[in-house]
C-alpha cells in the first residue's frame, strides 16, 4: 500500500521545473537506442554521408510519440523511438543489386526501404481490427511464441556479420564500447542501469577523441574521426525529410518484419501495464495502441524515417521515477522534436566511429536474438511435441539459409523475397497448417509481457 501511496500520476503537483527535469530523464533514456538506429542503418549502406538522418529519426520519434499518445487517449505512458527490428530489412535493401536496384543511390535505396516500412505500419491496422473484431485471443493462436521467437533470433544473428565487421576496423574502440555497456548494464545504479547503450556511446566516443587528439589512427592508417561535415553544418535548419518509393520486393523485404515488431508491441503494452499498475490493454484498449504506433511508423516511413516502436528503456525510468503520468513522456517528445532542428548536432552524432558502431552491435544484436529466446522459454514452449520443433527448426534454417534471398519474375517484374521474409511467411504457414496449437494468449501476464 505505501508504495502504491508514492506513485504519482499527475506530475503537476510536482511543479514544472521538477516536470522538465523527468521529460529530460525520459529522453535521455530513449536517446541512445534512437540515435543508434541510423547510425547502424548508415553503417550498412557504407556510406560517408547521413542515408538515414539523425535529424529526421528524432523527429519521427518524438511525433510519432505525441500521435501514439493521441490515439490512446493521453493514457499510455509510452515513448515510441526507432526500432531496431527493421534493421535486417535496411541491410537487405542495401545490399540488393538486381533488377531497378542495379547501381541505385544509396539514397534512393532508402526511399524504397521506407516504402515496406509505410506498408509495414498499415499491417498493425489489419492487427487492430481484427482484434476489435474477433479478440486478441483468436487474433494470437495464428501468431504463437513457436513462431515470433525464431523469426526474432533470426533478425538478431542475421545482423551478427556487420557488427564484426564494424568492430574490426579498430578492436581497441569496439571493446571500450562492449565493456562500458557491460559494465554499466550489470553494475550500473539507477538512471545509469537503464542507460547503458548511451554511456557506451558517449564513454567510448570520448575516449576515441582523446586517441585522435593524441594522433592515434585506425589500424588501417585513416583517422578516427572526420569532422568536415560538422563543420560545414549550420546550427538551425529543417531536417532533410524524403518521400517514400515503393517496390513490392522491398514491401516484402520489411513489411513481415512487422509480425515481430506487432509482438514486441503488445509485450510492452503488458509490460507498461504491469509496471504502472494500469490494464491499458482494456483501457484505451491493445486495438487503439496497435493503431497509434502503426500509424505512427507509416508517417514516419512517408517522411522518410525509421519504424517506431514502444521502448522498454522509458518504461524502466517509469518504475525508477515512480512518476506515471503520460506527460512527462510527452516532455521528451518535446525535446526530440527540438533537437532534430539541430543540423550540426545530428552530424556530431554522425562521426561516431563504425568501431564504437561494432562494439556496440555485439550487444544489440545479441539482445535482439536473446529477446527471442527469452519469448520462446518464458511462454513455456514444448520442444520435445515434434510440431514445434518443426515450425522453429524451418524458420531457422530459412531465416540463417537463404542468405541471397529468393529472386523469382512475375509479369516481368523481378522481386526479391530475403531470407526472414521467406522465415515469417513459412513459419505463419506451418503452423496454421500443423495440427496441436495449444497456444492460448492471456494466460500467463508474465508470459505474454516477454512478447
Amino acid at each position: 500500500m505505501n508504495q502504491q501511496k508514492d506513485i504519482i500520476r499527475d506530475a503537476s503537483v510536482l511543479g514544472v521545473p521538477k516536470m522538465l527535469l523527468l521529460g529530460l530523464q525520459h529522453m535521455f533514456a530513449m536517446f541512445g537506442a534512437t540515435i543508434l538506429v541510423p547510425i547502424l542503418v548508415n553503417a550498412s549502406f557504407h556510406s560517408v554521408s547521413q542515408v538515414l538522418s539523425i535529424q529526421v529519426t528524432l523527429f519521427c520519434a518524438g511525433f510519432g510519440t505525441l500521435f501514439f499518445h493521441l490515439c490512446s487517449k493521453l493514457k499510455v505512458p509510452a515513448f515510441l523511438g526507432s526500432s531496431f527490428a527493421f534493421l535486417g530489412g535496411f541491410s537487405s535493401i542495401a545490399s540488393l543489386d538486381t533488377g531497378i536496384f542495379a547501381n541505385m543511390p544509396d539514397v534512393e535505396k532508402l526511399q524504397y526501404a521506407c516504402g515496406g516500412i509505410l506498408v509495414a505500419g498499415l499491417l498493425y491496422l489489419i492487427l487492430a481490427l481484427a482484434i476489435k473484431l474477433i479478440g486478441v485471443k483468436v487474433v494470437m493462436r495464428f501468431l504463437p511464441p513457436v513462431v515470433t521467437g525464431p523469426i526474432i533470433i533470426c533478425i538478431g544473428l542475421s545482423l551478427a556479420p556487420s557488427a564484426v565487421s564494424n568492430a574490426s576496423e579498430n578492436w581497441l574502440l569496439a571493446i571500450a564500447a562492449l565493456a562500458v555497456i557491460v559494465i554499466f548494464n550489470i553494475w550500473g545504479k539507477g538512471m545509469f542501469k537503464i542507460i547503458p547503450i548511451l554511456m557506451g556511446v558517449v564513454i567510448s566516443y570520448a575516449f576515441a577523441l582523446i586517441l585522435h587528439f593524441l594522433g592515434v589512427t585506425n589500424p588501417g592508417g585513416t583517422p578516427i574521426f572526420d569532422f568536415t561535415s560538422v563543420a560545414a553544418a549550420p546550427f538551425l535548419g529543417i531536417p532533410p525529410f524524403r518521400l517514400p518509393k515503393f517496390n513490392l520486393t522491398a514491401i516484402l523485404v520489411m513489411a513481415p518484419i512487422a509480425i515481430a515488431t506487432m509482438m514486441e508491441h503488445i509485450g510492452d503494452m503488458s509490460a507498461i501495464s504491469a509496471t504502472v499498475g494500469e490494464n491499458f490493454l482494456e483501457d484505451p484498449g491493445l486495438h487503439r495502441t496497435l493503431i497509434g504506433d502503426g500509424i505512427a511508423t507509416s508517417l514516419s516511413a512517408l517522411i522518410g524515417g525509421p519504424a517506431n516502436t514502444t521502448y522498454g528503456e522509458n518504461t524502466g525510468v517509469l518504475e525508477l521515477s515512480r512518476v506515471h503520468d503520460p506527460k512527462v513522456v510527452r516532455l521528451a517528445a518535446v525535446y526530440a522534436i527540438i533537437l532534430s532542428f539541430i543540423p550540426k548536432f545530428s552530424e556530431i552524432i554522425g562521426t561516431m566511429p563504425h568501431a564504437i558502431i561494432g562494439g556496440v552491435s555485439f550487444v544489440l544484436y545479441g539482445m535482439i536474438s536473446a529477446i527471442g529466446v527469452r519469448n520462446v522459454v518464458e511462454n513455456h514452449v514444448d520442444f520435445t511435441k515434434s510440431r514445434n520443433l518443426i515450425i522453429a527448426g524451418v524458420i531457422l534454417v530459412s531465416g540463417l539459409g537463404f542468405s541471397q534471398g529468393i529472386t523469382f519474375t512475375i509479369g516481368g517484374t523481378s522481386i526479391t523475397l530475403t531470407a526472414l521474409a521467406i522465415a515469417a511467411i513459412v513459419g505463419i504457414l506451418l503452423n496454421a497448417i500443423l495440427p496441436g496449437n495449444d497456444y492460448n494468449f492471456g494466460e500467463d501476464p508474465k508470459a505474454d509481457s516477454a512478447l
